[in-house]
């Protein structure tokens, strides 16, 4: 897979490639007896993802901030698909408080959950903490999807355990994750202002994305547990997520319009990795265009990832003793 099949949408072993839409990757498969949760679920892929899912019978939760966009979501895919289960709840990944109030109105549904979908980001955002006293990228990007996943396993785990049914757990990277500080990861320095890029801090919580997955991923197999985490990369996509870059990614675009998605077709690998039997067991990876691509050597980093993953433990304690 190269810049040839990027622009020419040719296949690549997967059988798709980056012209291939949400429901090409999903034809004919029965999602009946899953449950899926996305984040950001309301608008852009995220809102796409949701759609093909139920179209394909899963249960789809939305979680989302906004929920007039949520509901308005909802009202989309019912009326698009009358038998679709789509239910909607609150949350804000950016506030701690937030995330452990949707996780105990998600478990008073009593659902089980089968496929957990990382979705919701932010990009290119002004220097700016969270109500956590976090920067915001690194506090909406990463810290909260760890955060709700690591409140949401125990729930996944069970499910798997009790359907005999893999669990997913797919994180939205990017490409970005390989324009980042030095070192990757800026332990020491996550709410420094006066060296903050807002490119930058964008490409570092996208590479934790695909570190969180990785070391969810080796944890997982060290344990047996029957779930998959992997990351990917959706492709350029002109959504609500530029808002910060409009003006300088139309202009871009201009000149680059030949490796541009649409929604659909930027929904697609995030659908596949979630739902394709031909990935029953493959963990630890990352997907550009439905098909498995190496990422960059720092995000391979294993001492890395297992850094991030006690760095964000502590984050997540220090904030929660300050509420």
């Amino acid at each position: 897979m190269g810049i040839f099949s990027l622009i020419t949408g040719m296949p690549g072993s997967s059988g798709f490639g980056s012209s291939s839409t949400a429901e090409d990757v999903t034809h004919g498969i029965d999602a009946t007896n899953l449950t899926v949760l996305i984040t950001g679920g309301a608008s852009g892929i995220g809102l796409e993802t949701a759609r093909v899912l139920a179209l394909r019978r899963a249960h789809v939760i939305i979680a989302a901030r906004n929920m007039k966009a949520a509901n308005e979501a909802k009202r989309l895919i019912v009326e698009d698909n009358e038998t679709a289960r789509v239910d909607v709840l609150k949350l804000d990944l950016a506030s701690i408080a937030s995330i452990r109030s949707f996780v105990d109105k998600f478990n008073a549904l009593d659902l089980p959950l089968n496929i957990l979908i990382n979705n919701a980001g932010i990009m290119f955002c002004p220097y700016q903490l969270s109500d956590d006293e976090i920067e915001i990228q690194f506090a909406t990007n990463h810290l909260g999807h760890f955060l709700l996943t690591n409140l949401l396993l125990e729930k996944m785990k069970k499910t798997a355990k009790d359907t005999g049914i893999e669990g997913r757990i797919v994180n939205l990277s990017s490409i970005a994750h390989q324009y980042t500080y030095k070192g990757g990861i800026r332990f020491d320095k996550i709410n420094d202002e006066s060296s903050y890029s807002d490119k930058k801090a964008y490409g570092q919580s996208k590479l934790a994305n695909i570190l969180h997955a990785n070391e969810l991923s080796r944890r997982f197999q060290e344990e047996g547990v029957n779930i998959t985490a992997n990351s990917v990369h959706p492709g350029l996509i002109m959504t609500n997520l530029m808002k910060h870059s409009a003006l300088l990614m139309r202009f871009l675009k201009l000149f680059s319009f030949f490796i541009w998605k649409d929604v659909p077709q930027g929904a697609a690998t995030t659908c596949y990795v979630a739902l394709h039997p031909n990935l029953k067991g493959v963990t630890g990876k990352y997907f550009i265009d439905c098909n498995e691509m190496p990422p960059s050597s720092v995000a391979k980093d294993q001492t890395l990832a297992r850094n991030l993953w006690d760095f964000s433990n502590k984050l997540v304690r220090s904030a929660s003793n300050k509420a």
